[in-house]
């Protein structure tokens, strides 16, 4: 089977990207604080990946990857398990920091218009 590398994309359609990727990440936050959870952080970088959103609720620290779709279709394909261990490996990093002596998960929050958005809880079950 033939693999082809993608396309490059345009400066437009990155900064398009971008801008979405952060409209998502503000309804993601704004939808977990509606839930009860406190916002530590957002887009935090580490050397081995970056995590969304950081939220806390009483006892419990979720590291959130906020996927954002055109269609309620493509959110079916929006989270793989490369892209999950990516976000565990940088909780490890981060639960010092943001989760001592907390419960910690890895979450999902996917979005797409017209449609609530669908929270995936402990989506990485090997953290």
């Amino acid at each position: 089977m033939l693999v082809r590398p993608p396309r490059p994309r345009s400066r437009a359609s990155r900064i398009a990207a971008d801008d979405a990727g952060r409209r998502g990440e503000r309804i993601a936050g704004w939808w977990l604080r509606l839930k009860g959870w406190r916002i530590l952080a957002r887009r935090v970088r580490t050397r081995a990946g970056e995590v969304d959103l950081i939220a806390r609720r009483a006892n419990l620290v979720a590291f959130v990857e906020v996927k954002t779709r055109a269609t309620a279709t493509d959110l079916d394909h929006a989270i793989d398990e490369r892209r999950l261990a990516r976000v565990a490996a940088a909780a490890e990093i981060l639960s010092a920091t943001y989760a001592e002596g907390c419960d910690v998960r890895i979450d999902v929050i996917l979005l797409a218009p017209s449609t609530p958005p669908r929270h995936i809880e402990n989506a990485w079950i090997g953290y």
